[in-house]
């Protein structure tokens, strides 16, 4: 597969002049205290037995996402652990949803909790029950793209932010060492999340992220959700490219990695189809956080590092004081 986007000399110097729309935090400052205000319970019930597991603790979680609705999560710690330890929230790519705890060992045998959060609308276990607005025949990404208040990504990422907020109500986390990451679109809510909750992020591991730079991923992109946006603009390119870009710059990472302030670790494969470099170098080089790393993979693809990633997290993660 060749390059699919501008050699690395020029990447890394890329960072487009772009502007968040004027009541970009005020949006989302109402879209979370709407949120917060809906109220809900955080439950996680232990099924450890469950998943023939023996070492690991594996809780059911429930908690109040967006409008207060139930948010699947599964919650892995150490059998036996001692103390608070760091945790990882996790977000998961697209058309995924939390799975199975069996897949999603590596961060417990580590030491660490996790998190796992589930998708509304792409998992099992967490309908968007909300849905609305226009959408093209497939995906996710043109859902109620007429408003910003009506944009799936809108509920997605408020769920993902009140995950964080889930964390003081979970047994045997530390609130203060809470760790989001995530690959492609986990990756681009583990951007939002350092944007909207940077007083409660200690770190952040965006692998190959998506969700940023829309315009420029929705003409470059050759595979991968963006092309829904591109199909669905070439039926409506008439009256609808300015406002869906109007929409989408609500929800870009750009303009979350721009209030984010924790410590990066992102990651990037430089022949990705589906999210062109250039458009995780958008959000990397507009990242307000002063301790911001890349770790570029020259000959890979979407799936970036692959098993070789997590080894450059788990020590990045040690050098910052992060580890168990």
């Amino acid at each position: 597969m060749p390059l699919t986007d501008a050699p690395l000399d020029e990447l890394v110097v890329y960072r487009p002049e772009m502007q968040a729309p004027p009541d970009f935090d005020e949006f989302w400052e109402r879209t979370l205290a709407e949120a917060r205000s809906a109220g809900g319970a955080v439950e996680a019930a232990d099924v450890t037995d469950r998943h023939l597991l023996r070492t690991v603790e594996v809780a059911d979680v429930r908690f109040p996402g967006f409008g207060g609705e139930p948010v699947a999560a599964w919650l892995l710690r150490p059998r036996g652990s001692d103390g608070p330890l760091p945790v990882v929230v996790t977000y998961i790519g697209y058309s995924g949803g939390r799975g199975l705890p069996t897949d999603h060992l590596l961060w417990s045998a580590a030491g660490y909790a996790q998190l796992v959060v589930d998708s509304r609308g792409q998992g099992h276990d967490t309908p968007d029950r909300t849905a609305g607005g226009t959408q093209w025949a497939k995906g996710f990404m043109t859902r109620g793209i007429d408003s910003p208040d009506d944009y799936y990504y809108r509920r997605l990422i408020t769920d993902c932010v009140r995950a964080v907020d889930a964390v003081a109500h979970l047994p045997g986390v530390d609130p203060e060492r809470v760790v989001v990451a995530g690959g492609s679109q986990g990756g681009g809510l583990t951007i939002a999340v350092a944007g909207l909750a940077r007083d409660r992020v200690a770190a952040a591991l965006p692998d190959v992220p998506f969700l940023c730079h829309f315009r420029r991923a929705a003409a470059m992109a050759g595979e991968g959700p963006y092309v829904e946006i591109a199909e669905y603009l070439r039926w409506h390119s008439r009256h609808r490219v300015e406002p869906a870009f109007t929409t989408l710059s609500y929800f870009d990472g750009v303009h979350f990695a721009q209030r984010a302030t924790a410590p990066a670790l992102f990651s990037i494969g430089l022949m990705d189809p589906i999210c062109p470099p250039s458009t995780v170098y958008a959000a990397f080089n507009h990242y307000a956080g002063e301790d911001r790393t890349m770790t570029v993979w020259p000959f890979a693809d979407h799936g970036g590092g692959h098993g070789s990633n997590p080894v450059a997290q788990l020590e990045w993660l040690r050098d910052r004081a992060l580890a168990p």
